[in-house]
């Protein structure tokens, strides 16, 4: 029987080949991209079109998982963001969606094979910090895994990380000064936290939000986690950025969490957003 991570493996070179065929080809007269980003919720188009991009839809990748969630716009796209190199996912799929932890993963494995050093990885997240508002940027310090899977179960996949990888600075603290000098370059506040992963799709009980204040959490979301130990895994740089769509459970009185609040959010900030992202890709 073949091993599942023989499979993954192949899936994934698969994969690597058709994008790099027919996406990165489009990089012949330039360096390859080596700085990668994927979008959260509601984020998904607020960079607009690359420079010269060059874009796939998800289902035309072998392999390659397909998201069930508004606001994501499934296309992976290669071009320039302010005159740098960058590999674009918009989207990404979830744990909720009752995808598996490689199909999760995938995405960021298949972007080590193409050449990715440095990930930004983008999420919506509920506050929990009470000193966070509604429309916060926030750099993720550290995370707390509450999602009850893990993308290193199973067999190693060798070719990628070693079995047992070390998380100590899963969010690198170099590229998290990288970022704040550049969001002060562009006049923006930056503030930082412990971004908690929760399994979804519903929104937290005001208990359990309490629960997580009370471990340490500042943010809470249902993605970003398993991509990062992924990331980690396979030696990507990353790096995390939370925009506050609304204040968790039992912290706003009356207030109704729902999806669309989320994307109204993510549409109202997308501007500073993209600004934000061009001066820290610019200063990488």
């Amino acid at each position: 029987m073949t091993d599942s991570s023989e499979i993954i493996w192949q899936q994934l070179q698969e994969a690597s080949q058709f994008i790099r065929e027919r996406l990165i080809g489009a990089y012949s007269d330039m360096p390859l991209p080596t700085i990668g980003l994927i979008t959260g919720s509601g984020l998904s188009q607020a960079l607009g079109r690359l420079e010269g991009e060059e874009r796939l839809a998800w289902q035309d990748i072998p392999h390659f998982p397909r998201s069930t969630v508004a606001g994501h716009a499934g296309e992976l796209a290669a071009g320039k963001l302010a005159g740098v190199g960058l590999l674009l996912q918009r989207g990404r799929v979830h744990y909720y969606e009752g995808r598996s932890m490689s199909q999760i993963v995938f995405p960021v494995r298949l972007m080590k094979l193409l050449g990715i050093e440095t990930l930004i990885i983008t999420n919506a997240a509920g506050g929990i910090n009470r000193s966070f508002q509604v429309g916060d940027f926030v750099l993720i310090n550290d995370h707390i895994n509450m999602i009850p899977d893990n993308p290193l179960r199973g067999p190693n996949l060798d070719q990628l990380g070693p079995r047992f990888p070390n998380l100590n600075d899963a969010y690198s603290a170099e590229l998290r000064q990288i970022a704040h000098r550049a969001a002060q370059d562009e006049g923006l506040e930056l503030q930082e936290g412990v971004y908690l992963a929760a399994p979804g799709p519903m929104y937290e009980s005001p208990a359990e939000i309490q629960a997580y204040r009370r471990w340490g959490a500042d943010l809470v979301g249902m993605s970003t986690v398993p991509e990062v130990i992924a990331a980690r895994h396979c030696g990507l740089r990353v790096l995390g950025l939370s925009l506050v769509t609304n204040m968790a459970a039992g912290l706003a009185p009356g207030a109704q969490l729902n999806h669309q609040e989320v994307l109204e959010t993510g549409k109202r900030r997308e501007r500073a957003f993209a600004r934000l992202i061009r001066a820290i890709v610019r200063a990488l």
